[in-house]
């Protein structure tokens, strides 16, 4: 339902028309055939009462209309915090249509996901071969980044403090480490990423690009950054990849007790017990089940990964309800 009130522009033409919209000028704003003006009305119903916009009653005639919520501002294509290009991306036919061969593949015991299933190959490998689904993956991962970033780096400074290089590990277009660089312009910070990932990055001041594998080995530094990149592995290569990072701490020139690996990912029950949270959660993990061989995990099962790459210890703190920022360090 989303990604046909955002195709069809209805947050952008409330927000442009800057005042109480009623059915009738939104259904003209949208140039909808006049046949289906019936129709935008019932698909307002459900919105209004799925939470997304708000309706009021106009004083002069008592005409039903309707205004954002904060909801549907962060549904703007203008917002810079806003999702967009995450739930374009995440409801993309190309990846809905692994969900509807999910109870095929619960009877098939040879790929690996419903996605390669379907596809023939994994998202990423998909990903290299299809410069749209390429483009809308990575906007919608800056989308995501965008907000992260604008948290972290004002309400969490202190993880970053005594960084002076920075490794952003699978940091796609660089929108993480930009805003890391600017809320701390003495640190350094390279964004390294698969190659057809990184080939058109605009670097900036004190951000650099390198491309490369990280299961093969990742470049020297005093911190490493992986948002939202272990939930897409297998416990086996998670560990291999925490084992990268070890190495790559180890070749830094900063010093010991500063070194460390900056986790942005779920740790599964770690909301207060929030239903609508905790659903969300069990609805990525689902996600990973059907696009990725990785999973969410909980804090026992992240400790076990730690303990198995080589580390020593780690402090967990929530961020954004969903998500915890996790720090792991050295041994």
């Amino acid at each position: 339902m989303i990604f046909f009130f955002i195709q069809l522009g209805i947050p952008d033409t409330i927000c442009r028309h800057g005042q109480l919209m009623t059915l009738d000028t939104l259904v003209s704003a949208l140039q909808i055939h006049p046949s289906r003006a019936q129709c935008v009305d019932r698909l307002m119903c459900i919105l209004v009462h799925s939470g997304f916009f708000k309706q009021k009653k106009l004083a002069l005639d008592g005409r039903d209309a309707y205004l954002l919520n904060h909801v549907s501002e962060l549904l703007l294509t203008n917002n810079s915090s806003g999702v967009t290009p995450f739930a374009m991306s995440m409801l993309d036919p190309i990846l809905m249509n692994s969900w509807h061969c999910l109870s095929e593949w619960f009877h098939n015991p040879v790929d690996p996901t419903p996605f390669e299933m379907v596809q023939g190959m994994s998202s990423w490998r998909y990903a290299g071969q299809e410069p749209r689904f390429n483009r809308l993956f990575n906007d919608g991962m800056a989308s995501d980044a965008r907000l992260v970033a604008s948290m972290v780096v004002e309400e969490h400074k202190r993880v970053f403090q005594g960084i002076t290089f920075l490794i952003d590990v699978g940091g796609g277009t660089g929108t993480m480490a930009k805003a890391i660089v600017r809320a701390f312009p003495h640190m350094e910070c390279t964004i390294f990423d698969l190659p057809h990932v990184v080939s058109n990055v605009e670097v900036s001041e004190n951000v650099s690009c390198v491309p490369g594998d990280m299961f093969e080995a990742i470049p020297p530094a005093d911190a490493v950054l992986l948002k939202w990149i272990l939930r897409d592995w297998s416990d086996e290569d998670a560990v291999k990849v925490l084992k990268r990072c070890k190495e790559a701490l180890g070749k830094g020139k900063g010093k010991k007790k500063k070194k460390k690996v900056i986790i942005i990912d779920m740790v599964m029950e770690n909301t207060k017990s929030d239903k609508e949270m905790v659903e969300t959660q069990l609805f990525y993990d689902m996600l990973m089940m059907t696009l990725a061989v990785g999973r969410e995990r909980n804090q026992a099962e992240w400790a076990k990964l730690f303990i198995a790459a080589g580390f020593g210890d780690y402090k967990i703190t929530p961020v954004l309800g969903l998500r915890s920022l996790i720090e792991v360090y050295p041994s």
